[in-house]
């Protein structure tokens, strides 16, 4: 399905064969996320993904960036996480060597120029007030604190409005000078375009440089923090993430794990959906998601109710979990969500951008690529009895987190309902 090469010094490249692809998809992953940050500047690693966007030797401003790629037809965009930070472009076919161009020199040759990095904190600032006027944004903001507490994994990642204007401009040149080295970078490509050209392409491109990375401090012990956290704002709308943690990313029963969640909350023909929106009529958007890092995870409940209806969702899902730790899942209802797992999967596959995104994830982040053959093998010898097992290692009332987003008057005693039916202990 790959085939990877990791030049002397310089990235790793993997890539994906996709005949006939009339699009070439490439994502670049540089290791550095906001949980690499330290004292006096949070908020850092997702300032250097913006300001990149600002110039580099080739393209001098953000419109010479963009009529690089929208000149094609192509598209492009960047995004910041805890422990990476993923550019990634498409382009037709015969504009594979223009978007690798690209990603050098927003990675590896920025110009970070003094004035546009002041421009870039009033940028950065509207983006933080646009997700705390966000309910749902916001709901998840308080989510991440109840879990993790207030290190690196809790904190929000563009951080907050007075570290932004506060952060020095040497903090940001001196994490782009350590962290965004060509050796610390993974390149991911698919499409219809053979894999030595890739890698050609990509030695050109990035060039070499290494460098010692600092290691990230451990997860705390989960959950971390409060057992309830909630924000006041003026919405005819709640807004409520519930949530347990769960497995670090690559544990043995991860894929066990991803089952449980496409049984519990993940499509309109789980449990959550068929219960709390489809018999109870409680939330018009409900789901559960997971959240995984090198060293922990999370099990999230997300949706949005009426506001004298929460107490009632918040029971309806507890029932859910309940069920699923005190009772073997249906085997007719098992194969369907390993069904509707597995063929999600295969699906992506067809689109390059997500196939690029599939390998360059992997070799980034996991401890092996999987094929997708590997992957379908993993989901197909999930069995009931290591669902209702792992529903029990994670589901008991210690657990519970829970983040609310509503009006006062709705945030009361909230923290009553926080408790399992039939009895939450271990």
């Amino acid at each position: 399905m790959f085939d990877r090469t990791a030049l002397p010094a310089g990235p790793r490249v993997i890539s994906a064969r996709h005949a006939g692809a009339r699009s070439v998809s490439m994502a670049a992953y540089v290791l550095a996320g906001s949980r690499l940050e330290g004292p006096g500047e949070v908020g850092v690693a997702h300032f250097m993904e913006h300001i990149t966007f600002k110039g580099t030797a080739a393209f001098p401003s953000t419109r010479a960036i963009s009529e690089a790629i929208e000149g094609v037809g192509g598209s492009f965009n960047a995004a910041t996480d805890r422990e990476s930070t993923v550019y990634w472009v498409r382009v037709p076919r015969r504009q594979a060597g223009r978007a690798m161009e690209v990603l050098g020199e927003l990675i590896v040759r920025p110009i970070l120029d003094s004035g546009e990095i002041d421009h870039e904190r009033t940028v950065i600032v509207e983006e933080i007030r646009s997700y705390l006027d966000d309910p749902a944004e916001y709901c998840q903001m308080l989510f991440q604190q109840a879990m993790f507490g207030d290190g690196p994994l809790g904190r929000e990642i563009c951080g907050d409005e007075a570290g932004i204007r506060a952060l020095p401009e040497a903090a940001i040149r001196d994490f782009w000078r350590a962290m965004y080295r060509p050796a610390n970078t993974v390149v991911a490509v698919a499409g219809d375009i053979d894999h030595g050209e890739i890698v050609g392409l990509a030695s050109t491109a990035f060039g070499t440089g290494n460098g010692a990375l600092p290691g990230y401090a451990a997860a705390p012990v989960l959950p971390a923090g409060p057992r309830v956290l909630v924000g006041r704002r003026d919405t005819t709308q709640a807004q409520l993430g519930l949530g347990v943690p769960a497995l670090r990313r690559d544990h043995p029963d991860a894929w066990t794990l991803a089952v449980l969640n496409a049984v519990l909350g993940d499509g309109m023909s789980s449990r959550l959906f068929q219960s709390v929106r489809e018999q109870l009529g409680l939330a018009y958007d409900v789901s559960s998601g997971l959240v995984e890092y090198a060293d922990s995870g999370v099990l999230e409940i997300s949706a949005g109710v009426d506001p004298e209806q929460l107490p009632a969702a918040i029971d309806a899902i507890l029932v859910e979990l309940a069920k699923l730790r005190n009772e073997q899942v249906p085997d007719d209802e098992l194969e369907r969500a390993k069904t509707y797992l597995a063929g999600g999967l295969e699906l992506r596959m067809d689109d390059t951008r997500h196939l690029a995104s599939w390998i360059g994830g992997q070799e980034a982040l996991h401890d092996r690529v999987l094929t997708l053959d590997e992957a379908l093998a993993a989901i197909a010898i999930v069995d009931a009895d290591s669902v209702r097992r792992l529903a029990g290692d994670l589901f008991h009332d210690d657990a519970l987190r829970l983040a609310v987003v509503a009006r006062a008057r709705h945030l009361r005693g909230l923290d009553r309902h926080l408790r399992l039916p039939g009895g939450g202990g271990r």
